[in-house]
């Protein structure tokens, strides 16, 4: 706390006040824009890694036949077919009142006629080693179930799960934009405060001061704006962020509902007014040095 501390002649000698320049304002919109950008970095490579690792081990079974009796015939060698494969974690027929459930929202009511013929489907959910022997449990069921068909969840996951790690990577690089802005900011507000205090300075070196003790005063000024500014940003963004959770929540697909925070990304948002604090301490006190060394 000594880097944010300073005594009340220092506060004299450059006073201030919160929010009465830019400073604290421009930090506030860079860490608003900082901590959305990071956030949804963060949940798309949860969402990413949760998809590569649930769905992307999920198979399911279709069996496609009028005739109502060889389906589920087929339907039953095939699912006692999987529970005996190695590498199947589960398997679970789906029944006629999901299956309805399902199309409801697609066909309505008047297209769910009781003569409508159903295909049978079978989820199967393997393990890693299961995953390796897709195409021989693939051929096992086939035997077994001649008109059953395998949609692996896993290739059409592949582009997905692709495209969310892109905009992830996407969304460290305005990131890593913000942060770089966020320095120019504070290189700016610190020779602006350099050209405001300019007579005071010159006293203080008159009266034996050094250039780290003048440089002290600005990066603590400048610091606690920034932390100021940070915490502002970061509250405005939380609560963007919880709204847009609870938008998420109420469509209730499972893909869109993979994109969430895990409890170690909200560790990293809270750190971000402190980092920011510590990048506009460093950069200040570097800026503040090198002008004063300049002018001497």
């Amino acid at each position: 706390m000594m880097m944010f501390g300073a005594s009340k002649a220092d506060r004299r000698l450059l006073p201030e006040g919160r929010l009465a320049g830019p400073m604290p304002w421009v930090i506030a919109i860079m860490m608003f824009l900082t901590a959305l950008a990071a956030a949804g970095g963060l949940a798309m490579e949860s969402a990413a890694s949760g998809l590569g690792a649930d769905l992307g081990r999920q198979v399911t079974v279709q069996i496609v036949l009028a005739d109502p009796a060889k389906r589920d015939q087929e339907a039953d060698a095939a699912q006692r077919l999987l529970a005996r494969q190695q590498g199947v974690t589960g398997v679970r027929r789906i029944g006629n009142d999901e299956m309805q459930a399902l199309l409801r929202p697609w066909l309505g009511d008047a297209g769910l006629e009781r003569d409508l013929p159903l295909p049978a489907m079978i989820d199967v959910s393997l393990s890693r080693a299961g995953r390796d022997r897709l195409e021989a449990i693939t051929n096992a069921v086939r035997a077994a179930a001649p008109h059953a068909r395998l949609d692996d969840h896993a290739s059409w996951l592949a582009p997905l799960v692709s495209l969310i790690r892109a905009l992830g990577l996407l969304a460290g690089g305005i990131v890593a934009l913000m942060v770089g802005a966020t320095a120019a900011a504070v290189v700016l507000a610190a020779r602006t405060a350099l050209n405001t205090h300019r007579q005071t300075i010159d006293v203080m070196h008159l009266m034996g001061a050094t250039d780290v003790q003048i440089a002290r005063l600005f990066q603590r000024r400048i610091a606690l704006d920034a932390l100021f500014g940070g915490v502002l940003g970061l509250v405005g963004a939380v609560g963007v962020i919880l709204l847009l959770g609870r938008k998420l929540s109420e469509i209730g697909s499972g893909l869109v509902g993979s994109i969430a925070l895990p409890w170690t990304a909200w560790i990293v948002l809270l750190a971000l007014p402190l980092f920011a604090g510590i990048l506009a301490l460093t950069v200040a006190r570097i800026t503040v040095q090198r002008a004063l060394g300049r002018t001497l």
